[in-house]
Parts: structure tokens; sequence; C-alpha cells
């Protein structure tokens, strides 16, 4: 087999079938065949501008006093309606729910719930017109077809088939960077760079980002790297990695990230080869160390490894461009294998700073990112370029209330799908100015982050739920010494925020003033998807409130049957939304039969979800952290909260295990506040806590106590192992290599008897 191929979307040679509730005629079916080059066309795409505030007609009234709208943001705005003063909502049994103020909702993007729904009922009403609306603000070499989009997303009806803008080219990383030059701002700061040591820092304009994009580009063009072809990522957060991806973008190349700082030399070989020999790469690009924290890691060890092992299966990559991260490590300190190796300092900044731009269609795929913690053959999630360029702009415009002066700090890493959209592609694509911070967020002390704040006027902070409990865990004092008064918006993401770490985050970080997108998305979402509009409407501590604008979210039982009002059950999404991923690289059944399949004509999230009588959404956790116990069935979501509310509860997670009388059983794992020493009486008062929150049904039968939990570097825990450790199945824990610190599961193991 080729040492490297190209990557192409996957067309199902099935035509999906012909239905009325299908925006695709029986003319455009599928071809039976994969979509390699297409050939260009006269017209061109461009100009204009979206009318951001929304303003349109008003609502055409039934006699009820309801619009007439399609079902689900029939729903929605019957909600909305019910949602008139912060103070007549609940955000769990007693809390209230917290009001924007006047002041910032008047100068919000979307300033109220008025003029949120009229622009949700615009964007389920005429997704077409919406989304085309909004794409006039980007370039399009070439305009989309008259029918804007096609899906069908119902098995029964054949292939699974998801496109958006269709006939349009485009490129990204031109609309990411080189347009915000045409639109004057060269000079502005693109990234700012804040290194592992304080005081070690950097900075590029768009202008500079631009010159060091292409020099990337034209050296990856010199060495054979083309439209469709794969290159992996293996770098730490460096500005190098952006450049990285744009310059992949900008000639069509497809690139796939993989988390480069989440494990331990050693650990992350295997992970890697797997995904390697996924995808077959015809470049690595990654560097020789990176320093986090007070460790390092060797990363260029765990590439040699990697490629040692893919070479043995006859998967041969050719070229290592390796960056020499004179922090962490010298040059001759570094392995090196001749004709493979390169560095990238003595090559790449002897290329042109211009670089011609690929025009790829709307649907060529954009890149490839493998899901963390899956067991077996990794899940390459696969996004292509149109769709998930207009939908991440405007999610990030929108759930963050961008505006044109704000510095914007997301801490996830590139590797995940929260760094392609909201630290790469989705703020510059707005022309943001984005800090790229390379170390950890509690070094050298747990002030570091807002340390990191203050020093570049940070006004817009996105974050995970476990830092936030983490951080808390250090006491208000790291975070009250800063000054924090650049803040105005801050944001959650990964994972449902339990209600007290919630308040914590509005109350000490951002000082009772910020509002918190609390937002939900997936991978394979490709951007946010429920959230919070900063200044719209009322908050509720934990709860993600509203769809964004195109999303149908439903609530259904587990025969598939919507579910109205106040219920819980399993999230479905209703229709496609452009950001969508298209397929699972290299497995187009896997990907119906995971999403599709479970609840025919829906996309499966995998998520249970609750809907409070407001028609706010609270999500509970995924559907396999859903405990029966005793037919009562539990979110571990819901155990994990009431467990944190106890003032000496830093943290915990909750996995069900088998139980002979009451079928599963709750088992959690509880990381107390610092300097609390483990007791009997404390367990109890922990279990009492959960009975008076929850009730008795949901105490927990286990309290484990553990000193951390098992978790990826973007701040997920890995269940998947506790339920291992829970049920002592010791020999099967699998796969740890995407762990932040792999020595927590030796440390649980040792006290699993305590």
């Amino acid at each position: 087999m080729a040492p490297h191929h190209r990557l192409y979307l996957y067309r199902s040679p099935r035509s999906p079938a012909t239905s009325s509730d299908l925006p695709r005629s029986s003319s455009s079916s599928s071809s039976s065949s994969p979509r390699l080059i297409f050939t260009r066309r006269s017209s061109c795409g461009g100009g204009g501008a979206m009318a951001a505030s929304g303003a349109g007609h008003p609502l055409r009234r039934r006699a009820d006093g309801m619009s007439q709208l399609p079902s689900a943001a029939r729903r929605i705005a019957h909600h909305l309606n019910a949602v008139v003063r912060g103070d007549s909502l609940a955000s769990g049994e007693s809390d209230p729910a917290v009001v924007p103020s006047p002041l910032f909702s008047q100068r919000a993007l979307v300033s109220s719930l008025d003029q949120y729904r009229e622009m949700y009922r615009r964007s389920i009403e005429d997704p077409a017109g919406f989304w085309s609306e909004i794409a006039t603000q980007f370039y399009w070499k070439e305009a989309w077809d008259p029918e804007v989009y096609a899906e069908n997303i119902d098995v029964r009806k054949g292939a699974v088939s998801i496109e958006w803008f269709k006939g349009a080219k485009t490129n990204i990383c031109y609309n990411a960077v080189d347009r915000n030059l045409e639109g004057g701002d060269g000079g502005k700061v693109a990234l700012y760079w804040e290194g592992n040591e304080p005081g070690l820092d950097g900075r590029l304009t768009y202008s500079e980002l631009l010159d060091r994009v292409c020099q990337l580009a034209n050296y990856l063009k010199h060495v054979g790297v083309g439209k469709g072809d794969a290159v992996v990522i293996y770098l730490p957060m460096l500005m190098e990695l952006p450049i990285a991806m744009l310059a992949c973008a900008r000639i069509g190349a497809v690139h796939s990230v993989m988390p480069a700082v989440v494990v331990f030399a050693g650990f992350s070989a295997e992970s890697l080869t797997q995904r390697i020999a996924d995808c077959r790469p015809k470049v690595v690009l990654t560097c020789n160390a990176v320093q986090r924290g007070s460790k390092t890691i060797f990363l260029k060890d765990i590439v040699d490894t990697a490629l040692g092992e893919c070479a043995k299966d006859g998967v041969h990559v050719g070229l290592c461009l390796t960056y020499e991260n004179l922090s962490a490590m010298k040059r001759e300190d570094t392995k090196w294998q001749e004709g493979r190796d390169v560095w990238w300092q003595d090559v790449v900044p002897n290329f042109p700073t211009k670089c011609e731009v690929e025009w790829v269609d709307a649907e060529d795929p954009l890149f490839l990112l493998y899901t963390s913690g899956s067991t077996g053959k990794p899940k390459g999630v696969l996004h292509t370029t149109g769709g998930y360029m207009v939908y991440t702009a405007t999610t990030f415009k929108y759930a963050f209330d961008y505006k044109p002066t704000d510095i914007y700090w997301c801490t996830a890493d590139c590797g995940w799908i929260t760094g392609h959209s909201y630290i790469t592609y989705g703020p510059l694509l707005n022309g943001a100015t984005v800090v790229v911070y390379e170390g950890a967020p509690n070094y050298p002390d747990p002030g570091r982050s807002w340390d990191i704040v203050d020093k570049y006027k940070v006004t817009i902070f996105y974050t995970a739920p476990t830092l936030i409990r983490s951080l808390m865990r250090d006491g208000d004092d790291y975070v009250t010494r800063y000054s924090r008064k650049s803040l105005r918006v801050l944001g959650s993401v990964g994972e449902p925020i339990n209600p007290s770490a919630w308040r914590w985050f509005f109350n000490v970080v951002g000082d009772s003033r910020c509002p918190i997108s609390d937002t939900w998305w997936q991978t394979e979402t490709g951007g946010i998807m429920i959230t919070p509009l900063p200044g719209a409407w009322p908050q509720k501590p934990g709860s993600a409130t509203f769809p964004f604008f195109g999303v149908q979210p439903v609530i259904v039982d587990e025969k598939g049957n919507e579910l109205e009002g106040e219920c819980s059950g399993y999230l479905c999404i209703k229709k496609s939304w452009p950001g969508a991923f298209r397929t699972l690289y290299g497995d187009h059944e896997r990907y119906e039969t995971t999403y599709f399949k479970p609840f025919a004509g829906y996309y499966f999230s995998g998520d249970g979800c609750r809907r409070d009588k407001d028609g706010y959404h609270w999500l509970t956790g995924r559907v396999d952290d859903v405990i029966n116990v005793s037919g009562h069935r539990i979110g571990t979501a819901e155990v994990e909260s009431a467990l944190v509310s106890h003032a000496q509860c830093a943290e915990a997670a909750v996995v069900g295990v088998e139980h002979e009388v009451k079928g599963q059983g709750i088992y959690a794992f509880v990381t107390l506040v610092e300097g609390v020493p483990y007791s009997e009486e404390l367990r109890k008062s922990l279990i009492l806590t959960v009975r008076n929150q929850i009730g008795a049904f949901a105490a927990p039968d286990k309290i484990h106590w553990a000193p951390g939990l098992p978790k990826t570097r973007s701040g997920k825990i890995m269940r998947r192992i506790l339920r291992k450790i829970a049920s002592r199945q010791l020999n099967e824990l699998g796969d740890t290599s995407t762990l932040s610190d792999p020595t927590v599961v030796d440390q649980l193991i040792a006290l699993s008897d305590h």
C-alpha cells in the first residue's frame, strides 16, 4: 500500500431516497465515486454583510399568541415567553437565576429574548436564507448552488449525507488571515504567545502571521504536499501550531492535530501509532521537546517510536519536520534520523512569504480529528471546509458577544476540537486577538491564569469545569490578588458545570458582573450547539440554556418519541447544521451506526438531557453515565453536583457498578479540599448531602477517596477507567495514553480498599 494517500470525503454508492421533507432534488443524488478535483467555474461569490441585529418583520401571531413557527421553534418560543423576570426562575431547588446587567445587555450583539427569538425563528424556518446571508461576509471564489444545502440524516431513506454551500469554492486560511489584512487589520495582533516560564512571550500581527503561514505552506508544497494529502501535527501550544494548521488549509492539505502534551513520554507512542497508521500522512510536524510546568516531555522521542512501529506495518512517513524548542531542549541533545528528520528553523524561513491559495470545494475535507479515550480503532472525525468555516465563526461571534477590541483566551489545547474551533479558526475568522499559552494553568502557582489575564488584558476567558474546580480548590486568594478588571465574558466547555463551580466562577473570577457562556457541543458538532447568549436572558447556574441559531435539539425517550415540556431523556438533534461532521474517516458505516441509527431521523449526541419547566436545557452526562438504581435513572452529573456542593469536596466523579439488589449501585470517587483529611464522619456527611439534595435512591454506595482523577489534557474525566477500578477489573484498564497524569490510576488502585 502507498506510504501516504489523499483524503477525500466519503461518497456512498447508494443515493438517498427522495423525500418531500429533504431539500435535495432527485437530480442531485450523490455520485457513486469519491469526489476528487473540481473544475473551476467562472462565477464568484463574496461581498455583503450580515444584519447582525437580527431585526426583521414582527412575528406573525396566531389567535393563541404563538408565532407561526416550525414545531421546534414554536416550542422554544413557548418556553421563552415564560421567561420574563430572572427572579421568577430557579436554577435548582431554590437558587435564583442570574439576570444580566442592563448595561451589558444594551451593548450586546443579541440584547434580548425577543431579538434571539426572531433570529432563531428565521434560522429554523429558513435555514438556507439565514446561513446564506451570514456566509456573504466571507470570501468565496465561486458561489454556492441555489439550494445551498442538501441532507439526509434518516438512515431509513438511504445513506446519511450532509452538504452545505454546495458548489462553492473558498479557502478558510484566506478568510482567517488574508481577509483581515484586506480589511485594514494587518497591524492588529493576531496571536499573543505566553511561554511556560513567566516572562517568555511573543506576538504576531496578522501581517506577520500571514508571512509565517505562507513560508510553511511553500515548504510543504516544496516537499510534495498537496490538496487532499494528510499532515499530522504533533506540536505543543506554540504559535507554530495554529500556523501549521493554517498552512495546511492554505494549500488544501488535510491536517490532523494530535494532542502533544496530554501524556508522558512512553505512554503516547501506541496511540500516536494508531492514528498515523489510520490517516497515513505525508509529513509529521513536531518539536523536540516541551516544558509543561516543571516537567519536560520529549515529543520527538514519542514520534520516533510511533514512526518506527508504523514502518513495521508498512506505513512509511518520509519526512519529520521538527521545531527546535530551545526553552525545553537543545538541538544537540535530540535524537536524529538523517534522511527523514529536518529542522524547521533550517528550512522554513528560507521560503517566500507569498503563497498562492488553493481554492477548495466547500465540501472538501479540512481536518481529521481523532476522538480521545476510545478503545479499539480510533474514530477519525472528518470536518469539511465551507460549513465549518461559517458555523465556527458565527458561534464564536455570538456565544461570546465578540467585539473587535476583545482579547480572547481559551485554555484548551489545539489537539482538541475546542482548540480547532475556538483558538484557531473561529477567533481568527472574526479578526480577533488570541492568547496562546504553552504551560500549565497552575505553574508556577495557581495564580498563573489570572496573571495572564491581567498581562494581556483578556476580556473573554473560555475554560473547562475541571480547571474551574481545580482553581476553586486552591482558594480565592490566588484569584483576588489579581485585578481581572478586563474580563467581561466567561465561558465553560467540555462537560456539564456543577452549580457550585458556576457560582464560584461567576462571583469570584467574574466579580459577579461577567455573564458565563456555559456551552454544550462536541467534536462531532464542530461548534457550539446549546449556550446562553451573553446579555440576552437570565442564566441558571449549571444550565446550557437554549439552542444556538439553526440547532433543533429534541429530547426523546428510549423508543425515540419526542418529549414535550419538562422532561428527561436522550438529547438528539433534528436536521443538520453547517458545522456538522460529515463522516468517520474510512468508516461511514460506523458513522451511521453510532450517530444516526440509535434514533432514526435524528443525530444522537450520546448525552442525556433534562429540560426544566422554563425550557432550559441541563446536560446530565453521557448516556453510558446514566445509572439505573432500582428503576431510578440517575445522571452521574446530578450526583456529582450534589457531592461538590459539600464544603469539603473539591471534585467528584460517579460511575455505576453492579449491585445484586438494586441492579446498579453508585460508586463515587471524591477529591477533598486541600488539607482536609479522609474520615468516616466525612464519608457519612457526603452521603447525607446527596440524600438531602436528590433523594435516598441517589445516595452513593461507596465513597472512594481520590487524590486526583484520571483526566485528559482537555479536562475530560476518563470514566471508563474509573468503572474498571470500581468493578475491580484492574487488568482491563485499557489505553491510558491520553491521561494528563497516568500515576493517578495507581494512586486510586492503592486507595480502593480504604
